[in-house]
């Protein structure tokens, strides 16, 4: 059987990804920051919940240790919007700085601390759930200044890492889940999140060591960086 890591797994994309894998016969580690709301009303031998604070070491270090296979899929979804500024003066530096911890760090501290369970005979993909806002080039209307660079920062990251994972069999798929009806996305997102959840492990299942470092829309759009 197959295990797989989803972090930010009580709602939204990360829930619909648990629910997915479940049905396809993996074994599911789900990572919630205070309360498992859709993954109450889930029932399967298979899901193992624990809560998981990508900011803290402790936290990821003892999530970690709950893990007594190897790793085949891990699914960094855990993240958060910013302040929706509407202009550079309103800026909180603070909330930046959390904003890019979360976002950012985060996923790189769970790539870190797994990494000995990830490395092994059989390919394991590291999913980074970013965003289309992350890409300089489509950077065409600004503000949303944390969010952006945070994705910016966890896209180059992965690139980054990948030099070092293509030695250890793990290869990193940089996916942009399109503009999803979800809590974060609101209701006047066209994009419906089974059809977002679906495509991107796809995505998944079909990622090799060669596609390690792609950023690709849900639907196989390559995007721009």
């Amino acid at each position: 059987m197959r295990t797989a890591v989803v972090t930010g797994a009580s709602r939204g994309i990360g829930s619909e990804f648990v629910v997915r894998l479940l049905d396809d016969g993996w074994r599911v580690y789900a990572g919630y920051r205070a309360d498992k709301h859709r993954l109450e009303l889930i029932d399967n031998p298979n899901l193992f919940c624990h809560k998981l604070e990508v900011t803290h070491n402790n936290s990821i270090r003892q999530f970690a240790e709950s893990i007594n296979e190897n790793i085949d899929l891990l699914i960094n979804n855990a993240g958060v919007p910013d302040g929706r500024w509407r202009n550079i003066k309103e800026i909180d530096d603070q909330w930046m700085l959390e904003v890019l911890d979360i976002n950012s760090v985060g996923p790189v501290r769970m790539v870190k601390e797994l990494y000995d369970k990830m490395s092994h005979e059989s390919l394991t993909t590291v999913a980074m759930i970013s965003s289309l806002m992350g890409s300089i080039d489509d950077c065409l209307s600004g503000k949303s200044y944390a969010y952006r660079a945070s994705k910016t920062a966890l896209n180059m990251l992965s690139v980054a890492m990948k030099k070092e994972g293509v030695e250890d069999n793990i290869s990193f798929l940089i996916l942009h889940p399109g503009w999803v009806k979800t809590r974060m996305g609101g209701e006047n997102a066209p994009v419906e999140l089974e059809e977002s959840v679906a495509g991107m492990l796809e995505l998944i299942y079909n990622n090799s060591l060669a596609d390690s470092g792609r950023f690709v829309q849900y639907d196989g759009v390559d995007l721009p960086w």
